[in-house]
């Protein structure tokens, strides 16, 4: 097997595992994504610069603008990021416990829970929370778009170049 196609594979895989990293936040997405584009422009042709460059663009605008509008709902609202980080971790745990639901579950209880302590009131933390849960949603729906087209534009770059000779 050639070196080009062996960083094909790499690539390819990094790719994915990023994608599912971003839908599954235990995993780094939008870096493994970067990781696999620069491994198939090191070892693909020339062409395949063109795709990092695009690739690192599209991620890069995705996880930033992502984090950027995310921010800016939790602002608005004056939520802190301590409940974030709780919910995170309680949503680790329920990956664990629950393994098909238990991330967001286990996410939305610390989350929820952890609102009520710094608000005391229910109806005001489950409207934070459900605020917090939009920002990162949109935040994480536009970093997965950007990272699609992002694994396209490298798709294309590996098709070229072995159906082509780009």
């Amino acid at each position: 097997m050639t070196p080009d196609a062996i960083a094909a594979i790499v690539a390819v895989v990094l790719a994915l595992v990023g994608i599912v990293g971003i839908i599954v936040p235990v995993l780094p997405g939008s870096i493994t994504i970067m990781a696999g584009l620069i491994v198939w422009g090191i070892w693909g042709s020339g062409w395949a610069w063109l795709a990092v460059g695009i690739g690192l663009l599209l991620t890069g605008t995705g996880m930033f603008s992502g984090w950027i509008l995310a921010k800016r709902g939790l602002d608005a609202r004056e939520i802190p990021n301590w409940p974030i980080v709780v919910g995170a971790v309680t949503g680790i745990v329920g990956m664990f416990v629950l393994p098909a639901l238990g991330l967001p579950i286990g996410f939305l209880a610390g989350l929820v829970v952890c609102e009520y302590i710094r608000l005391r009131d229910w109806r005001e933390a489950l409207s934070t929370s459900w605020t917090t849960t939009k920002a990162l949603g949109i935040g994480m729906l536009i970093e997965f778009a950007c990272a699609c087209l992002a694994l396209f534009v490298l798709g294309v770059s590996i098709l070229g170049h072995f159906a082509f000779g780009w």
